[in-house]
């Protein structure tokens, strides 16, 4: 039975836990989880990271810790009883284990900046350190100060690490975290402040020390042993600031003694702030040991010399900059001069290169220098290892800037300064050594007393250097003598002389000795300064041992009697610098008189007056023996002395307040408690500052009576503690006298701070002083004091002051000050003072606030008087706080609030928005403001609201506080990681704002309604509910769950709150709609599903008002989908909220009369959130640019024709034509802009300023967009569109006789006829795709689109890239339309096939002599409609003859719009499927081969052709197939009498394909004339062989000759063109249905290997033709082939012909193989070079697979171009044609080598032909469009009927069942290039090669509507009651009538009748012929106001 848990509720996962038992929870290792029952070893419970999965787990699994249980119950918390360091550490360390591993993850998916990487690193390492101290702290060994350093560095370590992962900052005091309820607000915010600053603002350190580490010297001639000396130097001041540091180098330069670290590393400690400057220098010394001559040869003499070496000086300034240890490389200088040693150093930094020089170019000092900064005790904790490894102290000279009590020192610094020496009676000076000694009292050397500086231990003696014969030595050399205090007395320091010798002897002779007292009689010690000695000669051989000889004599010569002139006289002197630095001893005798004042009782006044004049060194010195004598003296002649002690004691107190001598203070408190025995002193003390203080008033001069003031504290202890004394001496006697003195001292004291004064006056300055000391004897009084009677003393003293004071009076802030040390006294703190101090301090620090003066100390004194209030659990404390509560909110709420407003308001700094809380005190008034609030109950708001007698104060106070709310909850109020503070704040603000909201429901409703207020009150919310901090979908899980407990989600309850006060609004919410639709769709966008269920309701209550209002609600709509865009555009809203959106409101509008209106603005504003959402997804980072445009281009319809917002519409116009910019698509970026233009008029409307544009005319606006949409045509190569916009804007021109721009206008418009006739355009390929499956964003499901192809895309690359821009898309394998289980799929489907375009523009392309530069551009431009194929078989096949029962399934895409335009693709509206028959398509098949021939046939006569190849090749083709059975099989299916007697009404067509087999009989009769004429010599058998092969044919078809109609219409075409007329009935050269000739190419071929059919020429032709043109590939340069719609074969990038494709396309995900039965027989192919991309004849050394040997292409085993292969299958596939009727299969021939010879005779040309269409549809000829980067001016022919024929027979044959990529054709199709003639050159020209752009769009065929009326942009999207939608170009791309327009570019409104019966008037895509009706814009035109 499980139980209930007691105690077990806390516990760790020891091991990880599967849960595979039933019920079971798994558990990880480390998991903390809480047990709720128990039963039979088993727990039953939860995992604290997911409270909401509970289930069971072994009790052995679990470590159970202790906790503490809050809400025990079923709402029950634990938390475990541990230290809240280690809860932390647990906590914080999970939370940074998530973010570690995505640290992670970014590191290394991403090439992220080092130090995110680094973040990674370094985040490891402190997790790891956390981990160990963790362990310390649980173990529980630490010692309270170990276990304080643990915990400080964890808390610095969890506080880098949640700055570094920008998480929040944790309040904490005493390590630990602190809980915001447990504390007032203004604690908290100081705690944060101050943890903040800490981090932002180090605060620098006032001391600095110098590391030194000597490394080396490095120079080339050592040889001898060094000494280095270090100091810093004053270069101001021209002396050292501190005692050299010495270490010894050996005979190489480095350390004599490696090991001891301290002997070669030093620290110069107590540098100050002043000392770190340019001028202070590090000076380095070097003095060799060894000979006296550096070059001397080495002799006997074993005595060394220490002898100048080299000086180096670097600047302390150079080392604030360095790295934090750089090793530096000194210089070292020389002297030049022995006798300019002593100032080497000045020199140098003086640059005075004269007296040195560098000492030798590889001379260099290796030092190691580091800055330190802080006292000396942080850096033994910083730098542990420095200190412990060992390392010498430097002393400065003197002491620190700051001496502390108890510092120990006594060292005697004495310089060597100069002598002044006697020759002696040499001839030269002498060399002079000076030995030092120091000497106790009884004449012994003092052992270890004498040292060279720190670093290397004291010697007995000390030698100095030695100058060479200098009788006048300066050595300036500084020696430390670290004498104990005991030993000074008595001692003394000898100085002897000797002469070196240079002699072989190398004797060094005493010649003479000085001597000097280091202590007078008196008890001074020496004085500092210089002092000239006396040298005393003496001989080698004197004793000096017997010291007491020479003491009696004179040492100095400042001390000599005046009759000693002899002595005085004498030249030779010695001059020594001595200077002490004691905490013992003193030089001073007044200081020593005033101690010994009972020896000399005469000498106190004089001791007492002199006491001024002493140095404060010297007083604190021995500051416990001065303060024993002054009371002393007091207590024995008080009368006497009485005020000149009082003035010294104030002196000495005062002396303390210098920051130098400031931490003396806790020495003279100690001295006060421990030491003071003055029990009767109080009374002379009390009597004196009283007598100083009733002469204030009077008195002229201040200044003394100021200084007494200052030491007001310190006299007040000494009164206080020698009254406690006295009255523990005598048991209490004397209180009421005492009492009354204290109260008349504070009488006089009041009398005097009442007084009033001038603002300058001394009094005021003396009042100020007196305030500043006041509140530090608070403390004191309380000694001896009731609480009660010290805060009387205070409330009256500070009452006295007077009331109306100057603002700038100085005396006002010192009140001020005075009010905050109150404030933060301890009486303060004590409740019953506070109540009587209260009043006081608040009158003062209102009139301070409403007066905006010294705010910084008001936020101070206001943030400590708050801090000491708590909601006290407590029944005796409550009513005190609520009566303090009451009193500051009475006082100080409202003028708080206009203080915060006024902060607020001020303008900042530039830069410091962030940062306001620092820079002012905003931060403290707010946290003053939120700790009033938080401490104020239901009475408290009561009695507030009670206190506004009017409406109209109560308004003003509501605005006020709502409007101070809106401030706080800006995010910039507080820094980013201080979320505590801001839940904090948002806490009191809807507990204030719950308040509040019923004083605005009973004062501001019905009658009383004020909008202001309740506007206020909901724009509040709105902001509140909004914030980022209240997001807790952003928090991490913990966070949340933390936030949640404490506070509830807030932004419900305020959501609640806004829900309740809006329904009791009643009419007045009439007020709000539409001003508050905006809002409230911001807070419902929050993705919190309570508040979007308790707010989206109100939205029908709003439609509902306005409906009674209105009788409509077009306002709401209208808000709605304007905050909308914006909002959603800001990533707000979802998937969710758009469903919940949608059942909430239409629930809610079941019953309401309006309910169909409603339903339709529901239906809209869904609609437009599906695809705001869309829009908002595919604009996510990294999304593909397609999916960017196809979605902007759906939202920008919606908005245009849905929602008739045009402001909008014209945002989105210009996002869409950025995107297109981006993309590099210029025409659709043209299209999209021109979108905008045509709103646009030619008139001189003003516009205003919108998106980027300034503010200026219509027509200047206009004009700019003219411009930039030409230029952006002109980049995409769509220049003929751009003339047209030339024209138009050289119109407004000329009309307005601005000719210079006319003439400009002009100019351009020639350049782009230009650059149509030069410059070279690809033609795209067209591909349809369809998206099916609901996955798909809402724009393309199961939608049908038509896209144009980028250049050089054919259709495997596109449709890899649709794979890759939908990489879950799955790729159908067929075209059939798909059925709806894929509709409804969760999943994406593509369908992805190629297809034609059906071209409009049918003038120009049939024109004669139109160049192919002009027609290309009609044939893939302005295409609406577009075309696949699908052979299919009807009734039974036919094994013989395939082409019998072959049709053709023709699939008609209508587009809602023309490409191209502001899209790469637009949606298919309309489907058309129809049927051609076999005999239509054999019809279509052979025209378009006649075509073709008669095309290069007038190529080759007009010698347009420099190759005749293409001609030889297509002639070979044609004939070779006719010969091997093509066209009989043509014959043999529709001429024979079965045939004929089945289709009776197929007798017209029947008739027609034989005129069509007739007429390319002749063609080719004429054609072989041609060829024979231009035939190359070395084709000639070729030729030979294609005439006989022609008779053959002749023969086999019946004709002996031609009849005399046929021969009287030669084959001479002088335009290119091999019919003079056209039949509008026969199908035309372009045609809306007819097919298309196709090259198919390889994949792996393309563009070097075009493959392209060739006619059905034998094998051994094929050969013979490579073999004679030394070529094996073909090229799109020759064969201009088009895309077919039903082929999507990945192999082939190049499509099959329309009349027969594939019906299973592959996909890009591999395709089946092709079998053996199915590959073709051979491919033939010839191509001139001349006609060949440079690729096609020199293949690709890198693919080999493009490479075809002329053995190859017989081969009848080589896989074809098939729509079922895949790539690889395909690399050796050369060609993609096929010859049908020559097909030899290894294994099944097809067919015999002859055909029947059934053939008709010759029929002369013909009258136009109308034949019936195949079931709906005309059968018309394709356009075979160029793929060749050359283009020609000639047209394209039509491919040979031949072509027709054998495809038709053949196609379904066993051989090739199911593949048609290649076409129909059995001499598949040989389009040859339409770039053959004029421009083609050798292929060897990359120019050639097509790198060209995109293509351009067309004018379209309808201009002569366009010409008469204003039409839509050609993207505008017409109403859904349209069955079709055409849209014409736009009027500003028509052309104005012309009686002459000129011939280029060709106009629709120039057809020739003649050649083309069309009627002009009807719609280029309408078969039915109705005329075109133009319909008006749809957007009405508010565009003047943008």
């Amino acid at each position: 039975m499980w139980i209930p848990t007691e105690h077990e509720k806390y516990g760790v996962v020891l091991a990880t836990f599967r849960g595979t038992v039933q019920h079971g929870l798994p558990l990880e290792i480390g998991d903390t989880v809480q047990l709720l029952e128990k039963c039979e070893g088993w727990y039953r419970g939860f995992v604290h990271k997911n409270p909401n999965a509970k289930g069971i787990f072994p009790c052995t699994y679990i470590h159970l810790k202790n906790a503490h249980i809050k809400n025990k119950g079923q709402f029950e918390t634990v938390i475990p009883t541990e230290d809240s360091v280690i809860t932390e550490m647990t906590t914080t360390l999970r939370d940074w284990g998530a973010m570690w591993k995505r640290l992670y993850v970014v590191k290394t998916v991403q090439h992220i900046h080092k130090n995110e990487g680094d973040l990674f690193h370094r985040l490891w390492h402190v997790m790891n350190e956390i981990l160990d101290l963790r362990r310390q702290v649980l173990v529980g060994h630490l010692t309270n100060d170990r276990m304080k350093d643990v915990k400080q560095h964890i808390t610095a370590r969890l506080d880098w690490g949640n700055e570094q992962l920008s998480l929040d900052l944790v309040p904490r005091r005493e390590f630990s975290m602190v809980d915001p309820d447990e504390i007032s607000v203004t604690e908290l915010f100081k705690l944060m402040e101050h943890r903040h600053r800490k981090k932002e603002t180090p605060v620098p350190a006032s001391t600095h020390h110098l590391f030194v580490h000597m490394k080396s010297l490095m120079s080339s001639n050592l040889g001898e042993e060094l000494e280095v000396f270090f100091h810093i130097y004053d270069g101001r001041e021209n002396k050292p600031l501190s005692e050299r540091f010495f270490v010894r180098l050996n005979k190489n330069g480095v350390p004599k003694s490696p090991e001891k670290t301290e002997r070669q590393c030093t620290l110069f400690v107590d540098l100050g702030s002043s000392d770190l400057r340019k001028d202070v220098y590090i000076v380095v010394h070097i003095m060799r040991i060894g000979r006296m001559g550096a070059g001397e040869k080495k002799n006997l003499c074993s005595i060394q010399y220490r002898r100048p070496f080299g000086c180096a000086v670097v600047s302390i300034a150079d080392l604030l900059t360095a790295d934090s240890k750089d090793d530096h490389l000194l210089k070292v200088y020389a002297c030049t001069t022995e006798s300019e040693w002593y100032q080497i150093h000045e020199n140098i930094i003086r640059k005075v290169n004269s007296r040195y020089n560098l000492s030798g170019s590889n001379t260099g000092l290796a030092v190691s220098l580091q800055l330190l900064h802080g006292d000396i005790e942080q850096l033994r904790r910083e730098y542990m290892v420095l200190f412990t490894r060992g390392v010498s102290i430097t002393k400065k000279l003197g002491f620190s800037d700051i001496i502390m009590p108890g510092e120990m020192r006594n060292d005697l610094y004495v310089t060597l300064e100069k002598g002044e020496f006697e020759k002696g009676g040499k001839s030269v000076a002498r060399n002079v050594e000076i030995t030092v000694y120091v000497l106790d009292i009884e004449g012994q050397v003092m052992k270890s007393y004498v040292a060279a500086g720190s670093g290397e231990p004291g010697g007995d003696e000390y030698h100095s250097f030695v100058l060479y014969h200098n009788n006048s030595p300066r050595w300036a050399e500084q020696i430390k003598l670290p004498i104990p205090v005991d030993m000074f007395r008595g001692a003394h320091v000898r100085f002897e002389f000797r002469h070196c010798s240079t002699k072989d002897k190398g004797e060094k002779k005493l010649f003479g000795y000085s001597f000097v007292h280091l202590m007078q009689e008196d008890g001074r010690t020496l004085p500092d300064g210089t002092h000239e000695l006396i040298i005393h000669k003496c001989e080698e051989n004197a004793n000096l041992q017997d010291s007491s000889r020479y003491l009696k004599l004179p040492f100095s010569k400042a001390n000599l009697p005046g009759n000693n002139q002899a002595v005085k006289g004498t030249k030779e002197s010695f001059w020594i610098t001595s200077f002490l630095c004691s905490t013992k001893l003193t030089q001073n005798g007044d200081m020593l008189d005033l101690l010994k004042w009972r020896a000399h009782p005469e000498k106190i006044n004089d001791s007492l007056s002199k006491l001024k004049e002493i140095d404060g060194s010297e007083i604190v010195k021995f500051l416990q023996d001065t303060l024993d004598t002054l009371f002393g003296i007091l207590d024995e002649s008080s009368q006497r002395y009485g005020l000149k002690v009082f003035d010294c004691l104030v002196h000495i107190i005062n002396l303390l307040q210098d920051s130098k001598f400031q931490h003396f203070k806790p020495v003279m408190d100690t001295y006060i408690e421990s030491h003071f025995a003055g029990a009767l002193s109080y009374r002379d003390l009390i009597k004196v500052l009283k007598w100083y203080v009733d002469r204030i008033v009077d008195a002229e001069h201040q200044d003394h009576i100021q200084q007494v003031l200052k030491a007001t504290e310190y006299i007040f202890k000494y009164i206080i503690q020698s009254r406690r004394l006295f009255a523990l001496a005598t048991g209490g006697q004397s209180e009421e006298e005492f009492r009354c003195c204290i109260h008349e001292l504070f009488m006089s004291i009041r009398f005097f701070l009442s007084q009033e004064n001038k603002i300058t006056s001394p009094v005021t300055q003396t009042q100020a002083v007196f305030l500043r000391t006041f509140p530090a004897v608070y403390g004191e009084l309380l000694k001896i004091f009731t609480v009660r009677e010290v805060a009387g003393f205070v409330r009256e003293t500070l009452g006295s002051l007077p009331a109306t004071a100057h603002a700038e009076c100085p005396l006002e802030a010192v009140k001020l000050h005075c009010i905050a040390k109150t404030v933060e006294s301890q009486l303060y703190t004590n409740p019953e003072s506070r109540c009587i101090l209260l009043p006081v301090v608040l009158r003062l620090l209102q009139a301070h606030m409403q007066e905006q003066r010294d705010l910084v100390m008001c936020a101070r004194i206001l943030t400590s008087m708050l801090s000491l209030i708590r909601k006290d659990d407590s029944v005796t404390t409550e009513p005190v706080v609520s009566e303090e509560v009451d009193l500051i909110v009475d006082s100080l709420l409202v003028v708080l609030m206009r203080t915060i407003l006024e902060i607020t308001n001020r303008p900042q700094p530039a830069g410091t928005n962030m940062r306001l809380q620092f820079q002012d005190i905003t931060g403290e008034f707010v946290a003053c403001l939120l700790a009033l609030l938080r401490q104020m109950s239901d009475k408290h708001y009561q009695q507030l609201l009670q206190t506004f007698t009017s409406k109209d104060d109560l308004r003003d106070f509501l605005l006020q506080i709502f409007t101070v709310f809106r401030i706080l909850i800006r995010p910039e109020m507080f820094p980013k990681d201080w979320t505590v503070m801001r839940l904090v704040t948002n806490n009191v603000i809807i507990t204030t704002v719950l308040y509040l909201s019923d004083a605005l429901r009973k004062n501001f409703l019905n009658e009383k309604f004020d909008y202001k207020v309740w506007d206020s009150y909901f724009y509040l919310s709105v902001i509140f509910i909004n914030q980022p901090c209240l997001q807790l979908e952003s928090f991490s899980p913990s966070k949340r769950k933390r936030v949640l407990e404490k506070y509830g989600d807030m932004r419900v309850m305020m959501g609640c709150e806004i829900f309740s006060m809006w329904q009791n609004l009643g009419e007045h919410k009439l007020n709000f709609i539409p001003a508050m639709i905006g809002p409230f769709l911001e807070v419902t966008l929050v993705p919190q599903p309570d508040l979007r269920n308790v707010m989206i309701p109100i939205f029908h209550d709003m439609m509902d008002w306005e409906q009674r209002r209105s009788g409509n609600f077009k306002q709401v709509e209208a808000k709605l989908i304007d905050k909308l865009d914006s909002l959603m555009s800001e990533g707000k809203g979802d998937e969710t909220y758009r469903e919940l959106f949608n059942s909430i409101l239409l629930k809610k509008i079941e019953r309401e009369t309006w309910r169909e209106s409603g339903i339709s603005l529901i239906a809209t504003v869904t609609r437009l959130m599906e695809r705001l959402l869309d829009y908002r997804d595919c604009m996510k980072l990294g999304e593909v640019d397609g999916k960017k445009i196809g979605c902007t281009v759906s939202l920008l319809n919606f908005y245009k024709t849905e929602l008739n917002k045009e402001e909008m519409y014209i945002r989105y116009i210009h996002k869409l034509y950025e995107l297109h910019l981006k993309a590099q698509n210029y025409t659709e970026a043209s299209y999209t802009l021109l979108l905008y233009d045509e709103l646009l008029e030619w008139s001189d409307r003003p516009l205003r300023e919108f998106l980027n544009y300034p503010m200026q005319s219509e027509w200047q606006r206009k004009e700019y967009l003219h411009l930039t949409i030409v230029q952006n045509f002109d980049r995409g190569k769509c220049w003929e569109n751009g003339i047209i916009l030339c024209r138009e804007l050289a119109d407004q021109y000329e009309s307005y006789y601005d000719y210079r721009n006319l003439s400009k206008m002009r100019m351009m418009e020639a350049s782009l006829y230009d650059k149509i006739m030069d410059q070279q355009r690809l033609e795209p390929e067209f591909f349809r795709v369809g998206f099916y499956g609901k996955k798909f964003p809402f724009f393309l499901r199961n939608k049908e689109f038509v896209c144009r192809g980028h250049d050089y895309e054919r259709l495997e690359a596109f449709q890899q890239r649709m794979l890759n821009e939908f990489p879950h898309a799955i790729a159908m394998q067929h075209v059939n339309q798909p059925d709806q289980t894929i509709y409804q799929a969760e999943a994406q489907y593509l369908q992805i096939y190629a297809v034609s375009p059906i071209p409009e523009s049918q003038d120009v392309l049939q024109r004669d002599g139109v160049p192919d530069n002009i027609k290309s551009f009609y044939k893939v431009n302005h295409i609406w409609r577009f075309r696949y194929d699908r052979p299919f078989h009807k009734g039974t096949k036919d094994k013989e003859n395939e082409f019998k029962s072959l049709w053709v399934e023709r699939t008609t895409l209508t587009l809602v719009q023309s490409l191209p335009g502001i899209s790469r693709w637009f949606e298919v509206e309309k489907r058309e499927l129809v049927e051609v028959s076999p005999l239509e398509n054999a019809i279509e098949v052979i025209e378009n081969k006649n075509l073709q021939l008669r095309t290069l046939i007038a190529q080759c006569q007009s010698r347009q052709m420099q190759n005749i190849n293409p001609l030889t090749m297509c002639l070979n083709g044609v004939i070779d197939a006719a010969v091997n059975g093509g066209l009989a099989r043509y014959q043999e299916a529709f001429f024979v009498k079965d045939y004929i007697v089945n289709h009776p009404e197929d007798g017209e067509k029947i008739g027609r394909l034989r005129e069509l087999m007739f007429e390319q009989a002749h063609i080719l009769e004429y054609g072989l004339a041609v060829h024979e004429k231009f035939v190359p010599q070395d084709m000639r058998p070729l030729h030979k062989k294609l005439v006989d092969q022609f008779h053959v044919m002749k023969s086999s078809l019946g004709i002996q000759e031609f009849p005399a109609y046929v021969r009287a219409s030669p084959v001479h075409f002088t335009n290119g063109s091999p019919r003079s007329s056209c039949r509008n009935s026969v199908p035309n050269i372009i045609s809306p249905d007819g097919a298309r000739v196709v090259a198919r190419r390889s994949p792996l071929t393309y563009p070097a290997v075009n493959r392209y059919s060739s006619s059905s020429l034998s094998s051994q032709a094929s050969n013979e033709v490579s073999n004679i043109t030394g070529q094996s590939e073909s090229s799109d340069e020759v064969f201009n082939m088009q895309p077919s719609p039903s082929t999507s074969s990945l192999s082939s990038n190049h499509s099959a012909s329309p009349n027969v494709t594939s019906s299973a396309p592959s996909s890009a995900r591999g395709s089946p193989q092709l079998q053996d039965k199915h590959k073709h027989s051979r491919e033939n192919s010839c191509l001139s070079s001349r006609e060949r991309p440079v690729s096609a004849i020199y293949p690709n050394p890198l693919d080999p697979a493009q490479r075809a040997t002329p053995h190859q292409i017989g081969d009848t085993t080589l896989p074809r171009s098939d729509p079922n292969l895949s790539a690889p299958d395909k690399v050796r596939t050369t060609f993609s044609s096929r010859s049908l009727d020559s097909v030899k299969e290894v294994n099944n021939t097809q067919f015999s080598d002859t055909v029947g010879k059934l053939l008709c005779p010759p029929v002369p040309p013909r009258p136009p032909y109308s034949g019936s269409s195949a079931k709906t549809m005309r059968s018309q000829s394709p356009l075979p469009t160029s793929r060749s980067p050359q283009k020609s001016s000639l047209p394209p022919f039509t491919p040979s009927p031949t072509e027709c024929q054998s495809a038709g027979l053949v196609s379904n044959s066993p051989v090739l069942s199911g593949s048609y990529s290649s076409g129909i054709s059995s001499m598949s199709r040989c389009s040859v290039s339409e770039a053959s003639g004029t421009e083609a050159t050798t292929g060897d020209h990359p120019a050639h090669q097509g790198h060209t752009m995109p293509n351009s769009v067309s004018s379209g065929s309808d201009e002569l509507i366009r010409r008469e009326n204003k039409t839509p942009p050609p993207y505008s999207v017409y109403e859904r009651s349209n069955p079709r939608r055409p849209v014409p170009l736009p009027h500003s791309l028509s052309i104005p009538p012309s009686v002459d327009p000129p011939a280029l570019p060709p106009k629709p409104h120039q057809l020739r009748t003649s050649s083309m019966k069309l009627v002009p008037t009807s719609d280029p895509r309408r078969a039915d012929g109705v005329p075109h009706v133009p319909r008006p814009r749809p957007l009405p035109r508010k565009v003047s106001q943008l």
